[in-house]
């Protein structure tokens, strides 16, 4: 079962209630607050600068998200041999740029690592070519020290559940970061793919 963990950095802790998704689990996400007409997704209120991130991806690049002022990034927290909750995440984000067509140039998919022994180079390869996001999703690998800093930045989980072997129990959001760079729309992981793509056009502009 998901569990409410309190975001660790006041920035987070101020917009959501950050859901606990575990294998298996998905269909117990907690959603996070109330929203706006003006957005599909829910809204931090207010919104708030983005954490720093910057980390090397699958390919060896280096990622930061300061140099993507201007674009929508949308940032999430998976694991590559997650039997459902990722891949639900994943295939719909993968719809979602489907659904925006040209205007998807105008957004950054950004995954970062919850299990760093179990994503590797090539792992991650094989699960953006399975979910069709190769060169359409970043997915930050790193060392488990490495990935705690970021985590611990975003008030996120990611810890193994002690339940099931091999699973991991991880923060299961969407966060929608603006053109300016603040974190302002939140997406559980069951969202709608219509949602994002509603919020796009919108967050490009903010």
């Amino acid at each position: 079962m998901p569990r409410l963990v309190p975001a660790r950095f006041a920035a987070v802790a101020a917009i959501a209630v950050l859901a606990v998704a575990g294998c298996g689990s998905s269909k117990h996400a907690d959603k996070p607050r109330s929203k706006p007409s003006q957005y599909a997704g829910a809204v931090a209120n207010p919104p708030k600068q983005a954490p720093p991130l910057v980390q090397k991806d699958s390919s060896g690049k280096r990622f930061d998200l300061a140099s993507y002022r201007g674009k929508v990034v949308l940032i999430t927290f998976l694991y590559t041999h997650c039997p459902d909750v990722c891949p639900l995440i994943t295939g719909n984000l993968h719809t979602a740029l489907e659904q925006l067509g040209p205007r998807a140039s105008k957004v950054q998919v950004v995954a970062v690592s919850a299990d760093p022994k179990g994503d590797t180079k090539k792992t991650v390869a094989d699960f953006l070519k399975k979910h069709q996001m190769t060169g359409r999703m970043r997915y930050l690998i790193g060392s488990r020290k490495q990935l705690e800093k970021i985590w611990l930045r975003w008030g996120v989980v990611a810890k193994p559940d002690p339940k099931t072997p091999n699973a991991v129990e991880h923060s299961g959001l969407v966060y929608g970061i603006a053109a300016s760079g603040k974190i302002t729309t939140l997406y559980p992981a069951n969202f709608k793919p219509e949602q994002i793509a509603h919020d796009v056009p919108i967050l490009v502009t903010h």
